[in-house]
């Protein structure tokens, strides 16, 4: 007997619990984020901003944790992950990073067998204008979907150490 999937919304609050153990900081949003299988109803990596060394963000994260656990490197990223992933982002995805890393989108999109991106909040404008982060990997055939009612705590958990 299968059990029953998780609701995208109770994936979106594990992603929100996870955005919680970020460190706040001035200059980036703590964010969390969940790889999910649904052919097999189960959470495959998780991460959050600034997890591993380095300035990371939560999907870069979770997928460094993926390869590291199957002993790839992150550009092999797809050899291992299962077909049909869904990735939860409390906020979406980066498209552009003041650091010079690859950003959050090339990651996913890079990674081929992510299908579903599901999100929390659009990026606020603070740091990098408006993020066309959903429209580059709709363009590339990944599908988004807002997971709506928890925008509130989000933008909270979000924006912590920042200035008010």
């Amino acid at each position: 007997m299968t059990s029953e999937p998780p609701s995208p919304h109770s994936l979106m609050q594990k992603a929100l619990s996870l955005a919680q153990q970020s460190p706040p900081k001035p200059t980036n949003y703590c964010v969390g984020a969940v790889l999910f299988n649904p052919s097999t109803n189960e959470i495959i990596s998780t991460g959050y901003t600034l997890e591993l060394p380095g300035n990371t963000h939560a999907e870069q994260c979770c997928i460094q944790k993926l390869a590291q656990q199957h002993n790839v490197p992150e550009e092999k990223i797809a050899e291992v992950l299962p077909p049909n992933v869904a990735i939860y982002t409390t906020m979406e995805p980066c498209n552009l990073r003041l650091s010079g890393n690859v950003t959050c989108v090339d990651r996913i999109i890079a990674a081929r067998n992510i299908k579903r991106v599901y999100l929390g909040v659009k990026e606020p404008e603070k740091f990098v204008g408006e993020n066309e982060g959903r429209k580059k990997l709709e363009q590339a055939g990944i599908e988004c979907v807002h997971v709506p009612g928890l925008e509130e705590e989000i933008l909270r958990v979000a924006t912590a150490g920042h200035e008010k």
